[in-house]
């Protein structure tokens, strides 16, 4: 069968107008997956795509397993995130195979048949043991795009990894479809459901193992199915931008919550973090409203043409206004930000892409044929450097801490005197103030998910 045209690059049409079926927007979806597969293969000079789901690994010395994790380029084209040892061939022309597992196991449950509106487009092949899959792959490996990790491995078909079909590849998967869109914004409906009783946990004076534990409740996902380590940290424990310890014990007083978590639907993620402050009249929470403000005017700059680096510039800028608001900064804030000392309190980047992976991939891919975009100098955390189109989905991030590493740097240095110890004093038993929201960029206004699903559920 001919290969389809491109789909537009923006979902903006299947996002304000009326809902199309999920059948349909997974055909759209599925006719840009073949085409851009076509175009890779085209430009490696391959005639065939094949992408194994990927393998369980066992740990050393024991007969236990790690988490399983799907092949990010299997999952692009169908929802399977629990089926391992399958494979996925596209060959131009022709009809998608996919070459599923479904083993004769009675220590296991076995996966059912595969079902749902997108079955209709592959040949599914159902094989018994992970071996079998070699009879329905191409019978060429050289001529084969081979994607995966190395563990996938059979027979002759070890990955390869072209890096002219990995670099097409992976810088288009920055322009979401409309079924793109449809499942992050379904993942991100149960990422706002269970933020919401984790804030509710945390009033009820919980610890932080107990507001993880609703957190999952309420997201209806365990740790392992969840797109990554919930972040869950109580008064200082903020001050930690990947603090994963959950406390078991509750803190005496609980001043402020800081809650980075999201949620997976049918292989794709959302990623959410909200601060909140148990005392509401209180000094903290008007810094966090402050922060808030500024996170939504950076939200309504993810637009078509807009630099990423340019706002990640921005937000710099503007958090170093709020420091000086609030009496912590004794400098201005374009001098906070000329002389590194806002990069003590906001030390890392303004965000990242986002969909089949937290941390999408090609975030400084200068075009599709490779190449690459700099961070701008003295940013080195900084995941995104390209310039914003229609379609692209990205999370805006900005936060203030109180890190004491990084503060009792800014002490012993030439800048002390920029900022007033004391208030810094005063908001350290609070940690820090982390905002995050998923914004797609179409080619009118954003379209901030997270956003609408809280206003939503409220």
């Amino acid at each position: 069968m001919a290969v389809p045209g491109p789909v537009a690059r923006h979902p903006p049409d299947a996002m304000n107008a009326p809902a199309a079926s999920p059948a349909d927007l997974y055909a759209q979806h599925f006719a840009e997956q073949q085409r851009r597969a076509a175009q890779a293969l085209e430009r490696g000079g391959f005639d065939h795509l094949v992408v194994p789901s990927g393998t369980l690994h066992y740990q050393v010395f024991d007969d236990r397993d790690y988490p399983y994790a799907v092949n990010p380029q299997f999952k692009a084209w169908v929802p399977l995130v629990r089926n391992p040892g399958s494979w996925l061939v596209f060959t131009p022309g022709a009809k998608p195979k996919l070459v599923y597992l479904q083993p004769f196991d009675y220590w296991h449950v076995v996966p059912q048949a595969p079902s749902g509106p997108w079955v209709e487009h592959f040949e599914v092949i159902v094989i018994r043991e992970p071996s079998d899959a070699l009879a329905h792959l191409p019978q060429d490996p050289a001529r084969c795009a081979i994607l995966g990790e190395p563990q996938s491995a059979l027979g002759g078909f070890a990955p390869n990894n072209p890096p002219p079909v990995i670099d097409y590849l992976e810088y288009h998967r920055a322009f979401k479809t409309p079924y793109e869109v449809a499942m992050m914004r379904e993942a991100t409906r149960k990422g706002v459901r269970a933020h919401r009783a984790a804030e509710a946990a945390f009033r009820a004076g919980a610890s932080e193992f107990d507001i993880h534990l609703a957190y999952c409740a309420a997201a209806r996902q365990d740790a392992n199915e969840l797109p990554y380590g919930n972040i869950v940290a109580l008064n200082e424990n903020g001050a930690v931008l990947h603090y994963m310890e959950l406390g078991r014990e509750a803190p005496a007083q609980s001043r402020s919550f800081l809650i980075d978590a999201g949620a997976s639907h049918a292989g794709y993620a959302c990623d959410i973090t909200r601060t909140y402050a148990a005392d509401a009249n209180g000094e903290f929470q008007a810094l966090i409203d402050a922060v808030d403000a500024a996170q939504q005017r950076m939200c309504a700059q993810v637009r078509a043409g807009f630099d990423y680096k340019q706002l990640h510039l921005d937000a710099h800028l503007a958090l170093a206004g709020i420091l000086k608001d609030f009496g912590v900064l004794k400098v201005s804030p374009e001098a906070a930000v000329a002389n590194g000392v806002s990069n003590v309190f906001f030390p890392h980047g303004i965000g990242h892409g986002i969909g089949l992976q937290v941390h999408e991939v090609a975030g400084f891919a200068a075009s599709d044929r490779g190449g690459r975009i700099d961070r701008p100098a003295g940013h080195p955390y900084l995941r995104l450097t390209r310039t914003l189109e229609p379609g692209m989905a990205v999370t805006i991030e900005p936060g203030l801490y109180f890190v004491d590493l990084l503060l009792d740097g800014l002490k012993r240095g030439e800048h002390a005197a920029a900022v007033d110890w004391a208030r810094i004093d005063a908001f350290r038993p609070f940690g820090g103030i982390r905002i995050e929201d998923d914004v797609v960029c179409t080619d009118d206004a954003p379209v901030n998910l997270t956003r609408e699903e809280f206003a939503a559920a409220a």
